[in-house]
Order: C-alpha cells, then sequence, then structure tokens
C-alpha cells in the first residue's frame, strides 16, 4: 500500500489543464501562444530558490509547483491555487517539477484596459476606504475559474477558434478572478484607487529613472504623501521598501545589461546608476550568488540553450512598457 501511495503522489498535483498543456507544449521553454497576451510554459526540472522579477500576470498551473519568497512571506502556488500580479513585483522564486510531473502553466498579462472595461460593466460602487491591497497574492482555483482556464486552452489547439474565441475568454478569466474574494489588487488597478494608484505610478517612475540617484523624500513627494505614509503604502503593494525595490530593479537591469549587451561589470554598474563598482559587485553577488561576469556568462548558455528561468520574468524591454500600461 505504501509503495501504491509514492507512486500515485506526484499525480495528485494535476489538474484538467495538465492534458492539454501537455499536448500544447510537448518541449522545455517558454512559448506566446496564438492569443494575444498569453504565454505557455513547461519545465522538467527543479530550479532552486533565485531571485526574479514578477510582471503583472496572472499564471496557472496544470502541474508541478512553485514558491515566491517575499521577505518571511511565502506563496505557493500550484494546480489548486494561481498566482496574481498587479505591479511589478521583485521576489525569490523556487520550482518543483521533474521529467515525470513537469511545471506545465499557462500565464496570461494583466491588461489595465480590459480590467477597468469589465469594471465599469460590473457597475459597482467604489470603495475609497478600502484598504490598499498587496500586489501579489495566491488564490484558490475556483471551478468557474478553472472552466475558462480549460477552454482557453481547448480554443488555442484551433487557430480559428483562437481568432474567435481567444480574446474573450481571457476576458472571462479576467472577470473571474475580479470577482473572486482575493481581486482587490486587480480591482485596485482597475478602478484607478487613489492610493494604489499613486503606488503604481512611482513603480512606473523608478522603472524609468532607475539609473539616476532617487531619495525616498523625493519619491514620496512625487506620491503627495508623507514619507511614513509612502514608506507604508509601498511596502503594502510591494512587500518591500522603495530603496530596496530601486536596488532589486537596478540589480536586474545591470544582469540583462552584461547578458545581452555586452558590457562588463563596470560598464553596467555605471549604466544602471552605482557609482562604486566594488558596491554593484558585493550588491550584485548578494543578490544573485555569484560574481557579475559568472551570472552574465551563464545567462547566455541559458538563453542559447533554450532554458529559460520563468515564463514571468520581466524582462529588460518589457519592464517599462508594462508599468506604463499600469500608470496610465
Amino acid at each position: 500500500m505504501k509503495q501504491q501511495k509514492r507512486a500515485s503522489a506526484p499525480r495528485a498535483n494535476r489538474s484538467p489543464l495538465a492534458p492539454l498543456l501537455e499536448s500544447l507544449v510537448p518541449h522545455d521553454g517558454v512559448f506566446p501562444a496564438s492569443v494575444p497576451g498569453v504565454q505557455l510554459a513547461r519545465r522538467s526540472k527543479s530550479e532552486a530558490r533565485h531571485p526574479l522579477i514578477y510582471e503583472p500576470t496572472l499564471v496557472f498551473l496544470g502541474s508541478g509547483r512553485k514558491r515566491s519568497f517575499l521577505g518571511s512571506e511565502i506563496l505557493r502556488y500550484d494546480a489548486n491555487n494561481f498566482l496574481a500580479l498587479s505591479v511589478p513585483v521583485p521576489v525569490e522564486c523556487e520550482v518543483e517539477a521533474s521529467p515525470e510531473e513537469p511545471l506545465l502553466a499557462v500565464c496570461i498579462s494583466v491588461e489595465p484596459t480590459m480590467l477597468a472595461e469589465i469594471l465599469i460593466n460590473l457597475d459597482e460602487p467604489s470603495r475609497p476606504d478600502a484598504a490598499i491591497p498587496r500586489g501579489i497574492y495566491v488564490s484558490p482555483f475556483n471551478p468557474d475559474l478553472q472552466c475558462a482556464v480549460v477552454r482557453l486552452l481547448e480554443c488555442l489547439h484551433s487557430p480559428a477558434d483562437s481568432r474567435i474565441l481567444g480574446t474573450q475568454t481571457v476576458r472571462e478569466i479576467l472577470y473571474r478572478v475580479l470577482q473572486s474574494e482575493s481581486g482587490g489588487a486587480l480591482r485596485a488597478l482597475a478602478s484607478r484607487s487613489d492610493q494604489f494608484m499613486r503606488i503604481a505610478r512611482i513603480l512606473h517612475q523608478i522603472h524609468t529613472d532607475f539609473a539616476r540617484p532617487i531619495a525616498t523624500e523625493e519619491l514620496a513627494r512625487r506620491a503627495g504623501m508623507s514619507v511614513s505614509t509612502f514608506h507604508h503604502n509601498f511596502k503594502a503593494v510591494t512587500a518591500t521598501s522603495p530603496l530596496q525595490y530601486l536596488k532589486t530593479i537596478r540589480l536586474h537591469r545591470a544582469r540583462a545589461l552584461m547578458a545581452n549587451s555586452g558590457h562588463n561589470a563596470a560598464s553596467a554598474a555605471i549604466a544602471v546608476g552605482y557609482e562604486s563598482p566594488s558596491q554593484f559587485g558585493r550588491e550584485f553577488k548578494r543578490m544573485f550568488g555569484n560574481s557579475p561576469a559568472e551570472a552574465a556568462s551563464d545567462i547566455r548558455a541559458r538563453f542559447a540553450s533554450g532554458d529559460i528561468e520563468s515564463p514571468i520574468e520581466v524582462r529588460v524591454r518589457r519592464e517599462v512598457s508594462s508599468v506604463t500600461a499600469i500608470s496610465r
């Protein structure tokens, strides 16, 4: 009996999405789907905890497990729970997967305009006194939402169905998430909640001006808040402090410059706003676990082999456009 339990246990963490994703994504990698804003991913090996930046996205797993770490908080998502983000959030992520039970994922970009249209049609009263929500959360994958995601994957098997039904099915998925108990972050984004949107605009400014010195006092002034209120609201949305967020963006940008644009450690450090290359090297190694040169070499090798770290890791060319869409 014990052997039978061990053999069947891994199959328990599978949803109806799994067989559809297996047929759509037969090999490891990240692939754009025929429906705009949708990506499919497969990974057949586990990945140790590593830093990355998530963009505004919904992530649904057919099998496998992921854990995202925000300081002392751990967000676990699998076939029964999905991940939602309304703003770019730096996290550390861990993947649990194997050839027998690969990580199978469908990722849907959060489009603020579509969210706003849905909220207008719902015609619900605004709640100006509502608490500012976290920009990242995990929520149960309820049956209605699961049915909608299954229909999206089914339509991806047919070019005609994808063209006719794909976008409207994505719209239904966003509606189902907005209606869920934990849809507050997407609802705040869609409704242009004052406090939430002030932080979203500051995130846009950080992504745009990351290379120049920015003090917390200046960011608070731009947001129209006192320093203490700004710090509290910023951390409520991103689970990190403004200066730590800025440092994380700079280090990820520097890593991308070294991997994609031929920069060395010294030139990448200057390009992202560091005055001291030695400080840059220390902070880079503290975040990524290896030196800037080693990290750049590793990323180039992984890109060349198609072994992309994560379907929803923010790429340097996409960061600003994602946040700009939010802040409009």
